[in-house]
C-alpha cells in the first residue's frame, strides 16, 4: 500500500499569493477559505520513511504541518529519505534550499534538470557527500534508493509528458520556448505490493493518448487542476497568459482535462496544483459543482490517501 500526504496543493504564490486580492485571495485572508501553499507531496511505503515529490518553497511550512515528516531521533533526524523533481519550476525546486543543513537524502531528477541545478551554483549548498544526485531513466521502473542505498520501499516509473521548460529557462527564440523532452515529467508510483498506482502530473500541457494508454483502472491520478479555464487569468484581469502559454491544460471544455479523463476507469481522480484564480476554490462555485459531478475531487493541504 502506497500512503499519500498532500504538502502542498496550491500552483504558484500559494492562497493567498503575496501580491494578490482576488476573490479566493480575499476569502483566504479573511477566513472563508483555507490557505493552500505551492504543490508538493510526499509518499511512502511504510509510513515510517518518506520520499518528497518536489521541494516548494513552502516546505518548512509543510514540515512543520505534517507530523508524519518531523524529526524522531535526537539530536537531528528525518523521515524524508528522498525528493524527486517533476520539473525544474522554481514553485518545485526552490525548497532544496531549505534541505541545506546537513541531512542525508537521496535527489532524483531526469538529467536535464539534474543539469540545470549542477548550473546554477546556489544549489552547491546541497552537500553531494550527504545528497547524492541520481539521474531518473525514463519508462523504466526503478526503486527510490535513499541516501546510503538502502531500498526506500518506494518504486516509480518516470516517463516524458508535454509540458514547458521552466519560465526562468524560456529562450524566447527557440520553438517552444526552448522546451525539451526531459523538462517535464510524469510519475507512476507504487510499492512492491500495491497493485494500483498514484500518477503523478502537476503540470500537464496536453493529453495526447499515449498517456491515457498508461494508466490502469486500479490507479488514483493526482493532475494538472492550475486553471478552470484557457483564458482565466486575462478574464479575470490577473495576467496576460493563457494555461496553454504557461503549460497547462485547463479543466473545463471538450479539449479540458475533466472531458479529455472521462472515459478512463480509475480508482481516484483529484486535481493538484490549483491556481489562485481558479473558481473551483470557491466552494459553492458553479465551477466546484461542474468537478464534483465529474467525479473529481480537489486536493488541499493535509489531505491524506492510500493507493492499494
Amino acid at each position: 500500500m502506497l500512503r499519500v500526504i498532500v504538502l502542498g496543493a496550491a500552483a504558484g504564490g500559494g492562497l493567498p499569493q503575496w501580491n494578490c486580492a482576488c476573490e479566493a485571495c480575499h476569502a483566504a485572508r479573511e477566513g472563508g477559505l483555507l490557505p493552500q501553499t505551492q504543490s508538493s507531496i510526499a509518499v511512502s511505503a511504510d509510513g515510517a520513511h518518506w520520499v518528497l515529490i518536489n521541494a516548494s518553497p513552502d516546505i518548512r511550512q509543510q514540515l512543520a504541518a505534517t507530523p508524519a515528516l518531523q524529526p524522531r531521533q535526537f539530536p537531528r533526524s528525518t523521515p524524508l529519505q528522498a525528493v524527486l523533481l517533476t520539473n525544474a519550476d522554481v514553485d518545485h525546486i526552490a525548497g532544496l534550499l531549505s534541505l541545506r543543513e546537513g541531512q542525508p537524502f537521496a535527489l532524483y531528477a531526469t538529467r536535464r534538470v539534474q543539469g540545470v541545478l549542477a548550473a546554477n551554483a546556489v544549489f552547491n549548498v546541497l552537500d553531494r557527500q550527504l545528497v547524492p544526485r541520481h539521474a531518473l531513466a525514463l519508462d523504466e521502473l526503478q526503486p527510490v534508493l535513499t541516501a546510503d542505498g538502502a531500498d526506500s520501499g518506494v518504486r516509480v516509473e518516470a516517463f516524458t509528458i508535454p509540458g514547458k521548460v521552466a519560465l526562468w529557462l524560456e529562450d524566447p527564440a527557440a520553438a517552444n520556448f526552448g522546451s525539451v523532452a526531459e523538462d517535464t515529467i510524469g510519475l507512476a508510483i507504487s510499492t512492491a505490493d500495491s497493485v494500483g498506482r498514484l500518477i503523478y502530473l502537476p503540470g500537464c500541457a496536453a493529453l495526447p493518448d499515449a498517456i491515457k494508454a498508461r494508466l490502469r483502472p486500479g490507479d488514483s491520478l493526482l493532475f494538472d487542476g492550475t486553471t478552470y479555464t484557457d483564458d482565466e487569468m486575462i478574464r479575470a484581469g490577473l495576467g496576460s497568459k493563457t494555461a496553454a502559454r504557461m503549460g497547462h491544460l485547463p479543466m473545463s471544455g471538450e479539449a479540458g482535462s475533466i472531458a479529455l479523463w472521462r472515459d478512463v476507469p480509475l480508482a481516484g481522480k483529484r486535481f493538484i496544483h490549483i491556481n489562485n484564480s481558479n473558481p473551483v476554490l470557491l466552494p459553492h462555485s458553479p465551477e466546484r459543482a461542474a468537478i464534483a459531478a465529474a467525479g473529481w475531487q480537489l486536493a488541499h493541504d493535509g489531505m491524506e490517501f492510500s493507493v492499494e
